[in-house]
């Protein structure tokens, strides 16, 4: 749905790349096919193998990247990243890559996702004489890998990771090699790919297709990746693995054309919305989905149920990034400007509108009323997820508990909010049937804490709430 607006936001998108002669164009279009997991700003840094070099500024990658730009850095390896505005959480300092330089070289990092011991691990490097230039969590691993006392890269950035708890695929640049790791429960998505003889890594393959690169494989829980002009080594930082996969990549997040661990994105989710038509059909004339990442479930719903699928609202592609206005009211008027009904499509029809999740509720009443105004003469709400009851701490932008709807309302409080005339969510079995993933109970095969409750990780005392933090 549209996150920017229901206050479910992306996290962000890390892309990487060794051996390229074009290493910085390639970054960049490399940022851009990974532009839906952030726009608040975009980040590169390129190693010509003297030197480390940053262009980073807040905006689209089109934005950041324009009028020559991408030609004061310029060399054969790169790291890029695209992050989100989280609330408190903007400014140009937190724009990634972070660059850190010292007598023996630079360091350059990227990070997708959320460190749940970074204020504990704050505090202590602050008692020990660090000062943190950002408030973002990703400057912790910095600070860690640089009071490591072991001699070679590689074992400090091993040191550091050990310490940091969460979420995490982090892309490490320096003149003369990159790394790339994921965290134990390979929360976050990261694939590796090749581009000729450059490697190539990024959080979706989405954009290997983009810059032409093949895909190899999906980085490990644990494992640490370090490539250099020698070639690609593959070591452990740690074999205590557990896979966790955020089950809202499949159900939100990623493109609908990458595939994560082997399953396409837009396939799991039409067998979500497959799944959602078994469990809870409805006599209906159109089924409709919110775009842009609900067409697919919809799709599903609408195969499985033998009802119609009808584009019943179209997305406005023109309108500026209005996540960015400072007020829930300034944001919550963006669902007019960035939707329209079709009335003539809707128009004396019972409509199945799918979505593939509610968050505060306050989008879903404003469209279920848009299809009433347009002429709709019944409108069934069907969500593709189970409800969102517990906040995420892994890097995704969810409100607090408190704000979550149905945290605090039953099924029927909830439709009676949004003024549906049915709702259902679809239910977690449901939710692991579709995906396909093996899934063992609790969160062992993919991660669904926001709609269980049961964390992968251990949750600090003093982590706090996403939206109280930067994260990424």
């Amino acid at each position: 749905m549209l996150a920017e607006i229901k206050g479910l936001n992306e996290e962000c998108g890390v892309f990487g790349i060794w051996g390229h002669e074009n290493a910085n164009q390639i970054t960049y279009y490399g940022l851009h096919s990974l532009q839906h997991r952030g726009q608040e700003g975009a980040g590169i840094a390129v190693s010509d193998g003297d030197k480390v070099n940053v262009a980073k500024g807040l905006g689209l990658v089109t934005e950041v990247f324009g009028n020559g730009v991408l030609d004061k850095v310029e060399g054969s390896a790169a790291i890029g990243h695209v992050r989100y505005a989280t609330a408190g959480g903007g400014g140009f300092e937190n724009v990634q890559p972070l660059h850190f330089r010292s007598q023996s070289g630079s360091i350059a990092l990227a990070h997708n996702g959320n460190l749940v011991n970074a204020n504990a691990l704050k505090h202590q490097l602050e008692n020990q004489g660090s000062i943190f230039q950002s408030t973002s969590d990703t400057e912790v691993l910095a600070h860690l890998i640089k009071r490591s006392g072991y001699q070679d890269l590689k074992d400090k950035v091993k040191n550091a990771l050990s310490m940091v708890k969460g979420a995490y695929a982090f892309v490490i640049l320096t003149e003369n090699e990159m790394m790339v790791a994921l965290d134990p429960n390979g929360l976050r998505p990261l694939s590796l790919g090749r581009l000729g003889d450059a490697y190539v890594v990024a959080s979706e393959t989405c954009a290997f297709d983009v810059v032409g690169a093949i895909y190899e494989r999906d980085v490990q829980p644990g494992e640490l990746l370090i490539i250099n002009d020698e070639g690609l080594t593959s070591e452990r930082f740690t074999l205590n693995v557990n896979r966790a996969i955020c089950s809202m990549e499949y159900i939100y997040f990623s493109r609908p054309d990458s595939n994560i661990d082997g399953i396409n994105i837009h396939s799991a989710r039409k067998n979500l919305g497959k799944e959602l038509a078994i469990e809870s059909s409805v006599e209906a004339d159109v089924v409709t989905g919110v775009p842009d990442s609900s067409i697919s479930a919809a799709i599903g719903f609408a195969e499985q149920s033998g009802i119609p699928y009808e584009l019943g609202l179209i997305k406005n592609r023109y309108v500026g990034r209005t996540f960015i206005q400072p007020s829930q009211s300034l944001r919550e008027q963006g669902v007019k400007m960035k939707l329209s009904p079709v009335r003539k499509i809707v128009e004396g029809k019972r409509v199945v509108m799918v979505d593939d999740s509610i968050v505060r509720g306050t989008t879903s009443r404003r469209i279920v009323r848009m299809l009433r105004e347009a002429g709709a003469t019944e409108v069934h709400v069907r969500i593709s997820s189970p409800p969102i009851k517990n906040p995420c701490f892994y890097g995704i932008d969810t409100s607090s508990e408190e704000e979550l709807i149905a945290a605090t309302h039953s099924v029927e409080e909830i439709r009676q909010l949004i003024e549906a005339d049915s709702l259902e969510f679809l239910s977690e079995q449901g939710l692991v049937s579709a995906i396909g993933r093996p899934y063992e109970g609790s969160y062992r095969g993919q991660c669904m804490a926001c709609f269980t409750g049961k964390y992968p990780t251990e949750i600090y005392p003093d982590t706090v709430h996403p939206h109280e933090k930067v994260t990424c």
